[in-house]
């Protein structure tokens, strides 16, 4: 039995939800049905095991209790759910009340914080969750008040029989509510109608970000916890053959020095565990402590021997032969290659985990982004019940995919495991930035060849990247029984190009290292958006046709020829002046679209600058419009850096860039002006936070070329490097 202490404040907080509580909760059945059913608890005697996949309870004194089951990162998750919620419940967002739920696949569903899937995938639920509970409540009050209950309607916080003018505040329908069954069919409002949704809410977390009340892992502490730091190789799948301790264990509060392992996809990472009474002391007596490394002759990949093998495994599927044929029927024919780099997640907050192992147990504290993915691992590894591991969420300070990973969650456990006690791990930033996993780089060669009329006949692109499906495996790609093709060859491109283009060919080269990798923000978007959205800037160009207008000719939608003639209405686009530089892309991933225009002038001095950025997003249905624009400001700074700032290379092994001095981020002084847009129409909810980001890159480089005559086909590239 584990004691907790509890406040006076906490006492009075939690008794004052002593009483009757409508909670509802929706799943989905067994069977497999697209619509989650909505159920109440009380009534329906949900049995262990049935898969509830949100949760919303309204009590006594009428406050709204959300269980937010996914995690915020800063992409606005916390305030997007509670307003889908209070807009059909018909509350203030005042009156709502978010908590993070732990990790409980059967209770709240999938929690994975990933695929900007948030709003798009948990729309339906919550806004039908919501409309029961209305629908509920005014059921309670035309019994009580004996009245028909059309003559009666929800709002803020009410429900008013429209004959008499009576009200009655939800508080007091509570305890009737809790006992009915929840509507079978709800009438869920108009777009119209919207009092909450689609407005710029104010989010809900920001005033605990400034305040300081806001828990991140590393705020979060527990009785009797120690600290520790891991000394890890900077080389990659190096492990530990000895080491000595004697000068650690010589500073005050230093208590355990012991050799501890992370899985890191199919392989373990070594290192050396310091655990001490406070971090300080933990960080000093990792610096005394002297570690013999072991490789056993693994490779020691340098940026060079990455780019030779990736342009070697181009050249292996470079000839397809139907698509040979089409090509060679091309009146006009163009062939490129574009590099890009690998880069570091480097989130704001580096990574942190709490864990407290008990023998029957394990509980985890800390910013997690996959909290069902860790809890599953966790249970597999130590050999406990998933039901008796618990994995409770933070703020996150930035995840970007990286925080969606089992590594240090797991090497938190096995230190807590190993010294009987709850531990706080801290990696410090050069941990974070060396020990990856890292986005991959990726080379590509492409090929296009226009018809008589200037339009796109053929177009291929082949990829030479490490496979994030093959880290799983540790046989290398060569091997006949090694995971084969990617998948996300083709992501990041505009669908409707499949349809516009009469032939085109995709595919792939996995390159072999020991350099983990994994997603980053809009995975292989970020890459794939670069080569094919620049090159199909080069193919307009060599048809003498305008840009914009080249990519409509080829997009047979009218939804994505919406957004190109709202692209050009908001840049002006068929005035724009010789002596500024446009440059356009449109990237499509995890269904959002998006385009960026970029404008660029000489300063000055004669060198390029970026004048002004427009963005317009195409997410469909959405909520907030000011955290979309906040994603999507987001976004074209983390992409600003990644193709003008900085980016990871590697020598004998190891991750050259270790600190921010070496791997650095852009200034606000670097930050244009920003304007994002958003289109209006009747399309399902899309995502937002990732694909927010690849147009950036190409539209950049486009309009480099466009004021320059200078093809950027490489990444990251200076600014003050652009010839004249």
């Amino acid at each position: 039995m584990k004691l907790q202490d509890i406040s006076r404040r906490d006492f009075i907080r939690q008794a004052a939800w002593s009483g009757a509580a409508l909670t509802l909760a929706a799943y989905m059945p067994a069977n497999g049905k697209a619509v989650a059913e909505i159920v109440n608890p009380v009534t329906n005697g949900i049995a262990s095991g049935t898969e509830l996949m949100s949760w919303i309870s309204i009590g006594p004194a009428g406050k709204v209790t959300l269980m937010c089951n996914r995690s915020e990162m800063g992409q606005g998750t916390f305030q997007a759910l509670p307003q889908m919620l209070a807009e059909e419940l018909e509350v203030s967002l005042d009156d709502v009340h978010i908590i993070f739920a732990p990790a409980n696949p059967a209770k709240y569903g999938p929690q994975p914080q990933e695929g900007s899937f948030s709003v798009r995938g948990w729309a339906p639920q919550l806004l039908r969750t919501g409309a029961s509970a209305r629908e509920m409540l005014i059921e309670a009050a035309a019994s009580e008040w004996k009245v028909p209950k059309s003559e009666c309607y929800a709002e803020n916080g009410e429900v008013i029989h429209r004959v008499s003018g009576r009200r009655a505040a939800y508080s007091a329908l509570v305890e009737k509510a809790a006992k009915l069954e929840p509507p079978a069919d709800v009438q869920l409002k108009k777009r119209a109608d919207y009092k909450i949704i689609g407005k710029p809410v104010p989010r809900k977390d920001i005033p605990l970000k400034t305040n300081g009340s806001a828990i991140f892992g590393l705020d979060k502490k527990l009785p009797g916890m120690k600290y520790a730091v891991v000394e890890r190789s900077k080389r990659f799948r190096e492990t530990v053959k000895s080491f000595d301790d004697s000068e650690t264990r010589k500073v005050p509060g230093v208590t355990h020095v012991f050799k501890v392992q992370r899985p890191v996809f199919s392989q373990f990472c070594e290192g050396v565990a310091v655990v001490a009474d406070s971090l300080w002391a933990a960080m000093q007596g990792r610096k005394l402590l002297k570690v013999d490394w072991a490789d056993f002759g693994s490779e020691h990949p340098s940026t060079a021997s990455l780019e030779k093998q990736m342009r070697e495994n181009l050249q292996k599927i470079a000839h397809q032969p139907k698509f040979d044929g089409e090509y060679a029927q091309c009146v006009q024919k163009l062939e490129a290659s574009y590099e890009t780099p690998y880069q570091s997640h480097s989130c704001m907050e580096p990574l942190n985990c709490i864990a407290d192992v008990r023998p029957d147990s394990i509980e985890i504290w800390g910013p997690i982004q996959e909290a069902n993915w860790i809890q599953a691992d966790l249970s597999q590894r130590f050999n406990i019940p998933t039901e008796q591991v618990t994995v409770n969420m933070t703020f996150l300070g930035g995840g970007f995919g990286r925080k969606g990973f089992t590594d240090y969650p797991f090497e938190a456990a096995f230190i807590s495991k190993e010294i009987q006690a709850p531990v706080q791990v801290v990696w410090t930033r050069e941990d974070d930035m060396t020990a990856g996993p890292f986005r991959p780089g990726a080379f590509y060669t492409l090929k296009g060849g226009l018809d008589a009329k200037g339009h796109i006949h053929a177009f291929q692109a082949i990829t030479a990247t490490q496979w994030i499906g093959q880290e799983w495996s540790p046989k290398p790609p060569s091997a006949p029984d090694a995971p084969g093709y990617n998948s996300s060859d083709f992501e990041g491109l505009l669908h409707p190009y499949r349809k516009g283009i009469p032939h085109y060919s995709f595919g792939g080269a996995g390159t072999h290292s020991p350099i983990p990798v994994m997603w980053w923000r809009s995975v292989y978007a970020s890459t794939n958006g670069f080569a094919c959205e620049s090159f199909i800037d080069e193919m307009a160009h060599l048809a003498g046709k305008d840009p914009l207008q080249f990519r409509r000719d080829h997009l047979p939608d009218t939804r994505y020829q919406a957004l190109v003639d709202k692209m050009a209405e908001l840049t002006n686009w068929s005035s724009r002046s010789s002596k500024q530089g446009w440059g356009v892309a449109f990237t499509e991933c995890f269904t959002g679209i998006c385009g960026h225009a970029v404008k660029v002038m000489r300063n000055a001095e004669g060198k390029v600058r970026i004048e002004k950025v427009i963005a317009l997003m195409d997410c469909g249905w959405y909520v907030n419009p000011d955290t979309i624009r906040a994603q999507v400001e987001g976004s074209i700074v983390m992409a600003l850096g990644a193709a003008t700032t900085h980016a990871t290379t590697f020598g004998d092994g190891k991750a050259v860039q270790q600190n921010f001095d070496s791997y650095p981020m852009p200034r606000i002084t670097d930050i244009p002006p920003i304007e994002v847009h958003i289109m209006e129409n009747d399309e399902k909810p899309g995502g937002v936070g990732e694909p927010g980001l690849p147009p950036f890159a190409p539209a950049l480089a486009n309009a480099i070329f466009d004021l320059t005559g200078q093809r950027v086909r490489r990444l990251p590239f200076s600014l003050d490097e652009i010839s004249q």
